[in-house]
């Protein structure tokens, strides 16, 4: 059956599903057998959803998926529910971002209200980078990003073996990260800095995860250094006192070439080390941006690049 007719069929399924609902309310039929027609409308809106889905149809699919959730609530099966919620919100996302948002907060309720805080977190993290990729809304998107890490970190207290709690961990880590990472970009610098401190301190110690502690303290020096230069040799001295690793690492060298050459007001310099650090380790754009805030900082750089 090609598109057009799979879309035929799912609309006939819809209406058939609407017949049961309202058949469902009439006097009789809620004494004898009135759940059970709704059950069938439920049936029939989740085939109708994925035929609209093999149609390519996509509002119509998160609109039938919607119209299943909302019956599985009055049939009070909120697993089954919620799951819809998020086939819905799955749908619409190739076609209408906030009914995908809309839908996937209505399943993030039902799940945070059955104490189910870690897939309540995957939800949030899928509606942030809704609103990163396709509405362009970052403060919203770190508030997502905010609420998984919350999520996670309170599961993190009831944590149910080693490799479970490691797994909770990293996951509010990369939301933590996320945020700290447009926080900085948006010159929310303390709030990136406690971030990446945060982070650090928390992988440091750990056999598998402490080699990234140094990216995060860079990170988090390279914050302060956009506030104050002093800040940064302080935060330095810290860093490499906490975590004595880092004092070897091309990071911490980095940061002392940059500092001496700030100092100096040499641009050159600055422009050199940079440059010696890129050739091996290539700098992503976050890095960029912010080495460059810096050097814009050098008397009479005005808007400088790094070449």
């Amino acid at each position: 059956m090609d598109s057009a007719g799979k879309e035929r069929e799912a609309l006939q399924l819809m209406a058939e599903a609407e017949k049961r609902v309202k058949g469902s309310h009439s006097f009789l039929r809620g004494l004898f057998g009135g759940n059970t027609r709704v059950e069938e409308a439920c049936e029939m809106y989740t085939r109708a959803a994925n035929m609209f889905k093999i149609a390519k149809n996509w509002s119509a699919a998160g609109n039938a998926f919607c119209q299943a959730a909302k019956l599985h609530m009055q049939l009070q099966s909120k697993h089954d529910s919620a799951t819809s919620f998020v086939d819905a919100g799955n749908a619409y996302k190739k076609a209408d971002p906030q009914e995908a948002i809309n839908c996937l907060n209505a399943a993030i309720d039902i799940y945070t209200d059955m104490g189910r805080f870690t897939i309540a977190a995957k939800h949030h993290i899928t509606i942030a980078e809704i609103y990163e990729a396709e509405l362009v809304d970052i403060e919203k998107a770190i508030a997502h990003y905010e609420q998984a890490a919350d999520y996670y970190k309170g599961e993190e207290s009831n944590r149910q073996g080693m490799i479970f709690g490691m797994w909770i961990c990293s996951s509010a880590n990369k939301c933590l990260l996320k945020v700290a990472a447009y926080a900085a970009q948006l010159e929310q610098y303390q709030k990136a800095i406690e971030i990446y401190e945060q982070v650090g301190t928390n992988t440091m110690d750990n056999p598998l995860l402490k080699y990234s502690a140094k990216e995060y303290f860079f990170k988090a020096a390279l914050c302060h250094f956009i506030v104050d230069e002093l800040n940064a040799k302080l935060a330095l001295e810290k860093y490499e006192e906490m975590f004595p690793a880092f004092t070897d690492s091309r990071e911490c060298k980095l940061l002392k070439k940059l500092l001496e050459a700030h100092e100096e007001q040499n641009s050159e310099a600055y422009t050199e080390a940079v440059k010696e650090f890129d050739s091996i380790s290539r700098l992503d754009q976050w890095l960029t941006t912010m080495l460059l805030r810096i050097k814009k900082t050098i008397q009479g750089e005005g808007d400088g690049d790094l070449k």
